[in-house]
């Protein structure tokens, strides 16, 4: 073989091992898809049917009422309004949502992740005391946000916001994904259905059984 030959034959070897390097599974767009053999057993894929083109309308990739606050008169104070794509259903295949986030005053949204979703935030009105915390050993990174300002909390990270302003504020907050997903790390751990092991709670926290008890009663009512 020539050395063009050779060279060729090398060449061909990188590219079908980039092509490899490159494939991967796509995304997943809820919690889990479990694989049935029969299809008549099937009832999901992963994010959702298509509808057929030839109906397709304006209205499927329009929602409105994001000019409209949610009611802050909850136990934190704040309210979250996301149009995913089970509100907005042209958002489907697109890789990305929307969400409007309203605070009374003190008004905070709980430590939670998007397992699905980096997600970018930006203040419209009043003042956010924003962070997140990165996987082990565990940094926070941390801002106290005003009027214009933008922060980025990564996919997957326990993130938080807290108005520290004087009177509601506001902001906009765009992610990575038609269905972000929320876990609301409290509400998680301690409001689970049906409930994690006190035995468990116990050990991680490295509190009495007691307390673990009134946490569990606070995330049940």
């Amino acid at each position: 073989m020539t050395s063009f030959g050779l060279f060729s034959a090398a060449l061909l070897l990188v590219l079908q091992a980039t092509m490899l390097v490159f494939a991967y599974d796509p995304s997943p767009l809820q919690d889990f898809c479990v694989a049935v053999k029969d299809p008549k057993f099937a009832v999901f894929v992963n994010g959702k049917l298509c509808k057929d083109p030839n109906l397709v309308k304006a209205e499927d990739f329009m929602f409105q009422g994001l000019n409209i606050g949610g009611t802050t008169a909850n136990k934190q104070g704040s309210n979250v309004t996301l149009v995913n794509v089970e509100r907005l259903g042209g958002l489907n295949t697109l890789g990305i949502s929307l969400a409007r986030l309203d605070y009374a005053p003190n008004g905070l949204n709980p430590p939670h992740i998007h397992p699905r979703a980096t997600e970018i935030l930006v203040v419209l009105e009043g003042t956010l005391l924003v962070g997140f915390v990165t996987s082990n050993p565990n940094k926070l990174f941390t801002k106290v946000l005003n009027k214009g300002d933008v922060f980025v909390f990564p996919i997957g990270l326990i993130h938080f916001q807290l108005n520290v302003g004087h009177g509601p504020a506001l902001a906009f907050a765009g992610l990575s994904s038609q269905n972000p997903g929320v876990i609301t790390i409290a509400n998680a751990v301690f409001g689970s259905v049906p409930p994690i092991s006190n035995a468990v709670l116990t050990k991680a926290f490295q509190v009495d059984e007691s307390v673990i008890r009134a946490l569990q009663q606070q995330f049940r009512d």
